[in-house]
C-alpha cells in the first residue's frame, strides 16, 4: 500500500496558506482538493512529513477530522483522499441505528477506513443538496455514529440493498447525475442478472466447462428434455437470491412421479409430487410466469457428514485493480433443504474442517482460485460499469468436478459469522476500500482511460 500522509490543521497559518511534505516538495501546486471542492492556495514545504492546512482551509474544504490519508498531486492540484461514499437505502431517524439492522455491517466497514487511508460515509438520495455541491454523510467515530456535511466523493460504492430498491426512479436517478454530471465512478452498480451472466461466460470457451446446462424461456418441454438428460434439474427465479423461490424437479421414471422440493414464505422445506409436470408447477407456482425462470442442470453434489456441501468464494479488486481471492468457506446443506443457505438450515464450515487431508484441501483450493479469478476476470470483461466485489457459489461433484453455480455482484456475509473467518471478513473491507483508492487516483491522472 502507497504511504499515508498526515494531514493537519493549522490555526497560525493564514487563510489560503499550507505547507506540504518533503515528500511532495519538488512538485508544483497551486489548488487544493477534497472530493469535488476544490480551492486555490498558498503552498510551501515545510521539510517534514506531515502536510498542513490553515484553519480556514480545513474547514472550505469540509475535511471532517485530522488523519493519515493518501495525496495525489497532478496538474498543480493536491488531492487529499479518497473520499469515499457508501450509497444506501433504508435510513432510520436513530442515530444508534441509522441504517436499522444493517447499522453493524456498516460500522464495522466504516471503521476499516483509517487502516486503509480514507474517509468515509454513509448516504442516501435524499442526502444531497446539489445546489450546494454538498451531501449529508453519516460517518462512524469513536463516539458513535455523526452527520457531517461534505462535498461529493471521489468514488461511490454501491450498497443499496436489494434489487427492488435498485429499481426506485429516485435511487436510479441519483446514481445516472452522479456519473453523468459530476464524473464520478460507482462501483458494484447493480445486482447481476443469471441468464445475462450465463450468456457472457458461455462465450469464455476455457469457462464453459464449469456452466451447468442452463436455459432461459422456460417451458414444460423444455424440461422435460432436461429432465430425461439429469438425474434431477432446478428451477431458479432469474433475479432471486438467497436460496428463494427455487425448486428442486425430480422425475422418479418407476413410479411416473415427479416431485419438488422448496422452501415456502414461511422458509419451511416443503415436498410436493405429481403424476404430472403441468400440475406440479400450477401448484408450486401459483400462476407465475415460467419466462422470470431459469431451468438449469442439477449436479449430484459432494456428501460431507451426510450433508451436501457447496463452497462460497469471495473475490475483491485491490489497490492496483486486480482480482484477488479473499475469502473461501464451505456451506452445508440443512436437514431437507435444496440449498445451503443460513435461513434453510445452512452451516458454515472452514475448508480445513471439511478437508482433513491436507493435499486433498490444498487440491480444492486450488481448483477454486483458479476458477474464480478466471470467471472474475471474464465477467468484468463483459459487464459494464466497474466490479470490485463478486461472491461465488462453487460446488464439486462426486467426481470432484468442479460448477460454477452462481455469481453475486453484492455477495452475502454469512460465511463471516463463522468465527474462524474473521481475518478474511476484515480483508474483505478492506480490500473494498483498497479498490476505492485505485479508481480515485486513475479518475484523478486518467478520467478518459477511466470512463472509456
Amino acid at each position: 500500500m502507497k504511504a499515508l500522509i498526515p494531514v493537519k490543521c493549522r490555526v497560525d497559518l493564514k487563510e489560503h496558506q499550507i505547507l506540504v511534505p518533503e515528500e511532495i516538495s519538488n512538485v508544483q501546486v497551486e489548488s487544493i482538493a477534497f472530493g469535488t471542492h476544490q480551492y486555490a492556495c498558498d503552498a510551501s514545504s515545510h521539510g517534514g512529513h506531515s502536510l498542513y492546512l490553515s484553519e480556514a482551509m480545513f474547514k472550505k474544504l469540509l475535511v471532517p477530522y485530522e488523519g493519515n490519508i493518501h495525496v495525489f498531486v497532478h496538474e498543480g492540484t493536491l488531492h487529499l483522499g479518497p473520499l469515499i461514499g457508501i450509497f444506501t437505502a433504508g435510513f432510520t431517524s436513530s442515530m444508534i441505528r441509522p441504517i436499522g439492522e444493517r447499522s453493524l455491517f456498516f460500522s464495522k466497514l466504516l471503521s476499516t477506513e483509517r487502516k486503509v487511508g480514507a474517509y468515509m460515509f454513509l448516504f442516501g438520495a435524499n442526502h444531497i443538496d446539489w445546489e450546494e455541491g454538498t451531501m449529508e454523510g453519516f460517518m462512524f467515530t469513536e463516539q458513535g455514529w455523526r452527520k457531517r456535511t461534505l462535498p461529493f466523493p471521489h468514488v461511490v460504492y454501491d450498497r443499496l440493498p436489494n434489487r427492488r430498491t435498485e429499481k426506485h426512479r429516485l435511487l436510479a436517478h441519483t446514481r445516472e447525475k452522479m456519473q453523468r454530471d459530476y464524473a464520478i465512478p460507482w462501483f458494484n452498480p447493480g445486482f447481476f442478472n443469471k441468464w445475462d451472466i450465463h450468456q457472457k461466460l458461455m462465450i469464455e470457451e476455457n469457462i464453459v466447462p464449469y456452466l451447468p446446462e442452463t436455459h432461459n424461456n422456460v417451458s414444460i418441454a423444455k424440461m422435460e428434455k432436461l429432465l430425461s438428460k439429469y438425474p434431477f434439474i432446478y428451477l431458479k427465479p432469474t433475479n432471486g437470491s438467497l436460496g428463494l423461490g427455487v425448486y428442486k424437479i425430480i422425475y422418479n421414471r418407476e413410479e411416473e412421479t415427479y416431485y419438488a422440493r422448496y422452501k415456502n414464505e414461511d422458509f419451511v422445506n416443503k415436498l410436493q409430487r405429481s403424476s404430472s409436470l403441468e400440475a406440479l408447477l400450477a401448484h408450486c407456482l401459483k400462476n407465475k410466469d415460467l419466462s422470470c425462470y431459469l431451468i438449469q442442470q442439477g449436479i449430484p453434489l459432494l456428501k460431507v457428514e451426510d450433508s451436501f456441501v457447496d463452497f462460497r468464494v469471495h473475490t475483491n479488486k485491490d489497490e492496483q485493480g486486480n482480482w484477488v481471492v479473499s475469502a473461501m468457506a464451505a456451506k452445508l446443506s440443512g436437514k431437507g433443504s435444496i440449498t445451503t443457505h443460513a435461513n434453510s438450515g445452512g452451516v458454515i464450515k472452514t475448508l480445513s474442517e471439511i478437508f482433513t487431508d491436507k493435499d486433498e484441501q490444498a487440491t480444492v483450493i486450488d481448483k477454486l482460485s483458479q476458477a474464480s479469478l478466471l470467471i472474475s476476470n471474464a465477467i468484468d470483461t463483459h459487464m459494464p460499469g466497474f466490479i470490485g466485489e463478486i461472491g461465488f457459489d462453487f460446488g464439486l461433484d462426486k467426481d470432484h468436478k468442479l460448477w460454477m453455480f452462481e455469481a453475486n455482484s453484492k455477495p452475502g456475509r454469512s460465511i463471516f459469522y463463522h468465527p474462524k473467518m474473521r481475518n478474511e471478513d476484515i480483508l474483505t473491507r478492506k480490500l473494498s476500500i483498497e479498490y476505492a483508492v485505485y479508481l480515485t487516483e486513475h479518475t484523478i491522472k486518467n478520467p478518459e482511460g477511466v470512463f472509456s
